[in-house]
């Protein structure tokens, strides 16, 4: 289960707007905006489906035991990145920008 604080914070660290939100999770924008104000009866599958949106975009939700002191809280997937750059090896005045 993840709380509405969570999903707050998440679309913040994002920078996702709660209509981008909507739009992605395929819900309405008042039915974001209720889970986001705790309001989470009788929509399981709404909670699901913005979660799934989330996580989609690189959040991870801790629960409150993930953690020695605190209550549930979100953090970000550490990013791969395909290019690693040039080494150091094979820099030159050629590919110097």
């Amino acid at each position: 289960m993840i709380t509405a604080t969570q999903i707050r914070g998440a679309r913040a660290m994002i920078g996702m707007s709660i209509e981008e939100l909507a739009a992605a999770s395929g819900l309405p924008v008042e039915t974001v905006r209720a889970l986001e104000n705790g309001e989470f009866a009788g929509e399981p599958h709404a909670l699901f489906d913005v979660r799934s949106t989330l996580e989609a975009n690189g959040i991870i939700f801790l629960s409150s035991g993930n953690q020695d002191e605190g209550g549930p809280g979100i953090r970000l997937r550490a990013r791969t990145s395909t290019d690693d750059g040039i080494r150091p090896e094979n820099l030159n005045a050629a590919n110097d920008d």
